[in-house]
């Protein structure tokens, strides 16, 4: 009776032991959302979401001609220097880019936002 007890205790035991490291166990994409939602909250702090429908026209031209094939599906801006900057985030042949750009289409590198 007592080895059926401490069957059961053991069983018992090993069953929470595989749900808790289950638990643990990383999900890739869950991870990226973490980081994405992260770069988000960021990105709220200095720049105000646009809608990429009311995007000006130059940064529509220099996307179509500069970055062929790329979408643009979200978009930020805000005022630095009396300049509007936009950061957007593309979708370039499947793969999520951000660039910065004012609002006359001319691209920003990065350490120059």
């Amino acid at each position: 009776m007592k080895k059926l007890g401490l069957s059961l205790m053991a069983a018992g035991g090993m069953f929470l032991f595989s749900q808790n490291v289950q638990a643990q166990v990383e999900n890739p994409e869950k991870m990226e959302q973490m980081e994405d939602e992260e770069e988000v909250q960021e990105v709220q702090e200095d720049y105000k979401k646009v809608d990429v429908l009311v995007l000006p026209q130059a940064i529509k031209d220099a996307i179509m001609t500069d970055l062929n094939g790329a979408v643009a599906e979200e978009a930020w801006v805000k005022e630095k220097d009396g300049k509007q900057i936009y950061k957007l985030s593309l979708n370039v042949d499947g793969e999520k880019q951000k660039a910065y750009i004012d609002k006359d289409g001319n691209w920003i590198k990065k350490e120059d936002k």
